[in-house]
């Protein structure tokens, strides 16, 4: 599952790429689809990608770490001390 979220971001980025070459290298209406085009695509798979992140940690594939999580961990223990 990482890996896969992986690979899209890096899909992301390329398409990024490709519409900074079209948008720079643009001289007329079809270098402008192009850039069209190319920023359509990176919005459809960051879109993809936010889903498939929201549905791993839904499922518990992904594990929240760093220190929000920890912060979360700790309130979660004094509730428990307390009952």
């Amino acid at each position: 599952m990482k890996t896969l979220a992986i690979l899209v971001f890096l899909v992301i980025i390329v398409s990024l790429g490709t519409a900074l070459f079209h948008l720079a290298k643009s001289k007329d209406d079809e270098e402008s689809a192009k850039v069209v085009k190319a920023l359509t695509v990176r919005i459809g798979l960051s879109l993809a990608l936010f889903i498939l992140i929201f549905i791993a940690f839904a499922t518990g594939v992904f594990q929240p770490q760093g220190i929000g999580a920890r912060i979360a961990q700790s309130q979660y223990e004094k509730a428990l001390k307390q009952e």
